[in-house]
């Protein structure tokens, strides 16, 4: 996100009281400061596509010892923009139906952002890794994704090998850090 919010506010106290033509033209140029955008609804589950980052530096590399990141991004699908910042929940699926993983949230700082219409975000989740058939690993099979203030969830497919299980954990190698 920029930080050019305080720039922003200056212009915009005109703007909408003109003419009763009552359609409120514009929109695209409604990113930036804050509070001007207040008539900006949180984005919906249902207006949002998740995907795992995949380029080349997004994917985790299974060797590590140690933590490494992925990316899940979020993509505006709807044809208005929305505003979103917070964590996403994130619940790590076993195959048998076991008992799931909620991933713990980082402490990290965060705001939020506008997502104009196909516009995308991402946020990171860092990964404890473990070695391939190591006694305390776990390997999800799907991950659930509610996006902040939601109730919905978006279903994924987990990429990725196995995870140090550290499900009882305090502070566990892997967690979910914030949107914005």
């Amino acid at each position: 996100g920029g930080q050019s919010g305080s720039e922003a506010k200056a212009g915009s106290g005109t703007g909408g009281k003109t003419g009763g033509a009552g359609k409120q033209a514009g929109g695209s140029h409604a990113t930036g400061g804050g509070k001007a955008a207040a008539g900006t609804e949180r984005c919906h589950t249902s207006g949002l596509t998740a995907v795992f980052a995949t380029g080349e530096d997004a994917v985790p590399d299974p060797d590590t010892d140690g933590p490494t990141t992925t990316s899940i991004v979020l993509t505006n699908k709807s044809n208005r923009s929305c505003k979103i910042g917070g964590f996403a929940g994130i619940d790590l699926k076993p195959d048998a139906g076991g008992p799931g993983w909620s991933l713990t949230r980082s402490s990290a700082q965060h705001s939020s952002l506008t997502l104009a219409p196909g516009e995308s975000t991402d946020f990171t989740l860092n990964l404890g890794m473990a070695k391939e058939n190591a006694e305390d690993s776990w390997l999800p099979r799907t991950v659930t994704v509610t996006p902040p203030n939601e109730t919905t969830s978006l279903t994924l497919k987990w990429p990725w090998g196995p995870l140090v299980d550290q499900r009882g954990a305090t502070h566990p190698a892997t967690f979910v850090n914030p949107i914005g």
